[in-house]
């Protein structure tokens, strides 16, 4: 008992240096998402080689702890984002708070949210399909891909690991996605192991599209904008983990692009 105890704790150990070390140990493009896809196919080995699931206790432990490390990840980008006098970080969380109402109005209006919810409720059918023997013979490749790629913090922790090579918001979001596997292929089986190539894709692609863009950004001083909003908006994720309020995230996706127009607009 004392044995596997130790090992928990430096497991535990390693999983949060990892998500919390300074992005410039891990140098190179896509970090996050390789991190990611990584997690995806390690969760989805171990579920279909692991006789035991996790207890009830340590899933409701882990959820807590995901939880309080993405209040730190988020917090931590917004505060690295606000700069210069207490002035101009006053104007900037104006532009912040702007940039967020502007961009959930824009996200309603385009009905972001439900379209993640439609996604959302196609995944849950398949998964009770499968788990009745019923559906298309192997609907976890498509089910879990949707899954893993519908999430906000997928689009969020990309556009950050772009941005500025900070990959801690994809670190959390390949936790998350590496325990899910774990059920997913006990009942998909390998289908929901491969869901890591359109992760791999989508993210990847994202992230290398915002880092094409990162010197004109930087160029006209727009980065930090946009790190502080995203930074709120991954604090917004903690809320909904720890199921402490319910936020429409996918409406909040515009305001990465609010952001840096109004700190261009307002300069």
């Amino acid at each position: 008992m004392a044995t596997g105890g130790l090992v928990q704790r430096k497991e535990m150990t390693f999983f949060v240096g990892i998500a919390f070390a300074d992005g410039s140990c891990l140098s190179g493009r896509m970090t996050g998402t390789l991190i990611n896809a990584a997690a995806i196919v390690a969760g989805g080995i171990f579920g279909r080689v692991a006789i035991r699931q996790l207890s009830n206790e340590r899933q409701v432990l882990i959820k807590h702890l995901l939880g309080v490390f993405t209040v730190y990840a988020g917090l931590s980008l917004t505060w690295n984002g606000l700069n210069g006098s207490w002035r101009q970080v006053g104007r900037q969380l104006l532009i912040v708070v702007a940039a967020m109402m502007i961009g959930k109005s824009l996200g309603r209006l385009l009905r972001l949210q439900r379209g993640f919810n439609r996604l959302g409720q196609f995944a849950r059918r398949s998964f009770e399909q499968a788990g009745q023997g019923g559906g298309c013979p192997n609907p976890g490749f498509v089910t879990c891909a949707i899954l893993f790629c519908a999430e906000p913090l997928a689009a969020l922790g990309a556009v950050q690991d772009g941005l500025t090579g900070s990959y801690q918001p994809l670190v959390l979001k390949a936790i998350m996605d590496g325990l899910a596997t774990v059920v997913f292929a006990r009942t998909f089986g390998w289908g929901a192991v491969l869901s890591a190539v359109p992760v791999l894709a989508y993210q990847g692609t994202l992230t290398l599209l915002v880092r094409q863009l990162e010197p004109w950004l930087r160029q006209g001083s727009l980065v930090d904008g946009i790190t502080a909003t995203n930074g709120l908006l991954i604090f917004c994720v903690a809320l909904v983990i720890l199921e402490l309020k319910k936020v429409d995230l996918a409406d909040y996706l515009p305001s990465l692009a609010i952001a840096p127009l109004l700190t261009w607009w307002l300069r």
